[in-house]
């Protein structure tokens, strides 16, 4: 038996062409067995510093250090066949240890593979990437792209899925079907129950297919921005339903979602520009407005290529918007700037963001400013 330092994305890799991460990935302990045999551990904090304006208790600017993330990641690896991943979570003020990952990947060929456990239900490139693998770093799309609030926990779900790819690795397509009885548990106002007499008891199926037409993007968890390393193009479709999915204590529904999402990234002399879409449509049956409705999300970045002492400077801009069916429309524009020092690894941002409530009734419309200032660390 012998240890060595390498790459946790590395032990995934070895997995799957449905790989766990991309190649900026955190750095890992493996420990291997023999040819294909491994266990790889690795983990990873985001923690900040925030202002956020008239959220103190005698009316002005609160502020407050929080451990906002912490995760152990764990892989392993029976032979080139079978692998698997086991993740945890504390996240928010909550700090409860969650199991966000733990599925067996079966790998029948090198483009495809069987996932099976709970994971990331096939979704949105937001949701895939998550607040780790994200531009700005610790970004999470809550008010465009709101898996975190009928997603499951922290978007996860317990089922199973076929993850592939065609056409030399340019085509990712996924497809699977999930418990999904956690939906709206995390949605603020939403009483969703799972009592109803009257609500069936279905499975969700969600899929994602997506075309990359420069630098091939394999894998099955991704990334938001690949930080200057890569040309990308690609376009995503994605959706996912379940029937009576959506059911309070007097109404029972169809709970849907759809979207597109597209990424570009550009290399030059002296860095890379980024620019990233994404559009959403929720439907709930008319049971909860609030969830219901079309959402957008884009932003945009620049990562210079000269080195500042340890890392590089990222500058950006990001934009949410949420108009629910309920008349409250939800929007927040970030500016700020990361400071790469280890790709996903190592970096700090700092950002302002305007954010602004406008509800049917004027007199609760909200209008928020938020200085934070943001680091992650990934081992």
């Amino acid at each position: 038996m012998k240890m060595k330092l390498n790459s946790l994305t590395y032990a995934v890799a070895l997995a799957s062409s449905a790989m766990m991460a991309p190649t900026v990935s955190q750095a890992a302990g493996t420990i291997t067995f023999g040819e294909d045999q491994y266990v790889s551990v690795g983990f990873g904090m985001r923690g900040s510093f925030s202002s956020v304006e008239d959220a103190a208790n005698d009316g002005g600017s609160s502020k407050d250090f929080d451990l906002d993330s912490a995760r152990l990641y764990v892989s392993g690896s029976l032979n080139k066949y079978i692998k698997g991943i086991f993740n945890t979570e504390k996240s928010g003020g909550n700090d409860t240890f969650q199991i966000i990952d733990a599925a067996g990947i079966f790998q029948f060929t090198p483009d495809m593979a069987i996932w099976a456990g709970r994971f990331l239900s096939p979704s949105s490139r937001a949701n895939m990437a998550g607040p780790y693998y994200t531009l700005g770093g610790g970004y999470w799309q809550s008010i465009a792209a709101r898996y975190g609030y009928n997603g499951g926990t922290i978007g996860r779900d317990d089922g199973v899925a076929l993850v592939a790819t065609a056409f030399d690795q340019r085509l990712a397509y996924s497809f699977g079907a999930f418990e999904a009885d956690k939906i709206f548990e995390l949605s603020s106002g939403v009483a969703d129950v799972t009592n109803n007499a009257d609500q069936s008891d279905e499975l969700m199926y969600a899929g994602r297919l997506q075309y990359s037409f420069w630098d091939k993007e394999p894998g099955y968890y991704g990334t938001g921005n690949y930080l200057g390393q890569k040309d990308i193009f690609t376009i995503g479709v994605f959706g996912r339903s379940k029937e009576d999915g959506a059911a309070s204590a007097t109404a029972v529904g169809d709970y849907s979602q759809w979207g597109a999402d597209l990424l570009i990234e550009k290399k030059f002399a002296a860095g890379a520009v980024s620019f990233e879409a994404a559009y959403y449509d929720y439907d709930t049956d008319d049971v909860f407005l609030t969830e219901q409705g079309e959402a957008y999300a884009v932003g945009a970045g620049y990562i210079f290529n000269q080195k500042v002492g340890w890392g590089q400077f990222q500058p950006f801009i990001r934009h949410q918007n949420f108009d629910a069916d309920s008349g409250t429309e939800t929007e927040r524009t970030d500016y700020g700037v990361a400071y790469i020092i280890d790709g996903y690894n190592a970096q700090v941002s700092a950002r302002y963001s305007d954010q602004e409530v406008d509800n049917p009734s004027p007199t609760s419309d909200s209008d928020t400013d938020i200085f934070a200032v943001e680091l992650q660390l990934q081992f």
